[in-house]
């Protein structure tokens, strides 16, 4: 079965992978032929893992999560599915004003001197995708393992 996992290196980091065999790629990693980010922070530890009936639904959900911040990973590994949504508000001074309402994000009115506005061409514009990904219930097997691959 695929599989999306989170290990924790040597020096605190995480890393976010996805396979088809966990045990395989968990040996990979311990011997330093997983990935680069791994081989230098050996050994590592296998922190969380999911399971999914397709290899590219295990590799979507490692390209999200490989997005997030760290807090956000830890309440995914402790099952506080409730404070997602909160942990991706961005936190940043600058980026977002607070009660702005929806006027703060409209581009300013073009001057007399703008040539006008510019739309994508349909060649620009054919490079987007839609994904639809698959969450996991519990009830549907989300597995939280803590598991020392050392072991």
């Amino acid at each position: 079965m695929p599989y999306m996992y989170i290990l924790e290196c040597a020096d605190g980091s995480y890393y976010t992978g996805s396979t088809w065999n966990l045990e395989k790629r968990l040996w990979e990693h311990q011997q330093g032929i997983g990935a680069r980010h791994t081989a230098k922070r050996l050994p590592v530890k296998l922190l969380y893992c999911e399971e999914y009936a397709r290899i590219d639904e295990a590799y979507f959900r490692e390209k999200q999560v490989q997005g997030w911040g760290r807090k956000k990973k830890e309440a995914l590994m402790a099952g506080k599915f409730d404070e997602l949504h909160q942990l991706a508000v961005c936190g940043n001074e600058t980026s977002h004003l607070r009660d702005a309402g929806f006027d703060c994000a409209q581009p300013a009115e073009p001057s007399r001197s703008d040539s006008g506005s510019r739309s994508l061409s349909a060649a620009e514009g054919s490079n987007q995708r839609s994904y639809t990904p698959r969450s996991l219930s519990a009830a549907e097997g989300s597995t939280v393992i803590e598991k020392d691959v050392n072991e």
